[in-house]
């Protein structure tokens, strides 16, 4: 079954507005105004409100009563959570793929892990950890698994943009070389561990504010 134009509108919006909460381009906290952002995409108030849902949905909005819809804000907390739900489900995943891991797949991880270690911006190093897990994850065929998986990447990849936004470091990622070492070795268990605890490795960055210095968290894994 199709989409209607009208979902298809929705969808497109949403990942719009995703992708602009996700990068930064619009901060926690600011409204999400309908009249402006249907004028923007030339539609109804119809499709702008579905794709209000979708952000409830994915969590990087949030409706309040009397004050409309807002980009979500996070905190350490939140952080940890997804750090935690990553380890469990990119576990879980890891398991299912190992059967399905070729050679071929290992190679693409690692050179995605030697196109991170090359990165001078935080955006292409987050695109190449991303491609990483996507390569030795994808393999297990549990669509809504990987689905969910996704939807936490992007919620990583939001925390990691806030505090690195600038005077992102080059770094050298060993935990993905000892998984793939694992992995190529028949380690499922070690591969396993390893992966887990990679995902919940949480860096902690000073950031300058109009009313002075705050402290940002996110996952650098």
């Amino acid at each position: 079954m199709s989409e209607s134009p009208r979902e298809t509108i929705a969808v497109r919006i949403s990942k719009v507005l995703a992708e602009r909460i996700i990068s930064g381009a619009i901060d926690p906290g600011t409204r999400l105004r309908q009249d402006h952002i249907a004028e923007e995409f030339q539609t109804s108030h119809v499709p702008v409100r579905e794709a209000f849902r979708r952000l409830e949905a994915q969590g990087l909005a949030v409706s309040e009563p009397r004050r409309g819809v807002r980009v979500a804000a996070f905190d350490l907390g939140e952080v940890k959570e997804v750090a935690e739900m990553r380890a469990a489900l990119e576990v879980l995943a890891l398991r299912h793929a190992v059967p399905h891991l070729t050679p071929a797949i290992l190679d693409l991880a690692e050179e995605a892990t030697r196109a991170g270690d090359r990165s001078r911006d935080v955006r292409s190093w987050e695109e190449a950890n991303r491609a990483f897990h996507r390569l030795i994850l994808s393999p297990c065929a549990m669509p809504r698994l990987l689905s969910t998986i996704d939807d936490l990447h992007a919620a990583s990849a939001r925390f990691l943009f806030a505090a690195w936004r600038s005077e992102w470091e080059t770094r050298t990622d060993q935990d993905h070389r000892v998984i793939l070492a694992a992995l190529r070795q028949g380690n499922v268990d070690s591969a396993a561990a390893t992966l887990g605890r990679h995902v919940q490795w949480i860096g902690r960055k000073p950031i300058r504010t109009s009313s002075g210095t705050r402290e940002a968290f996110a996952i650098v894994g």
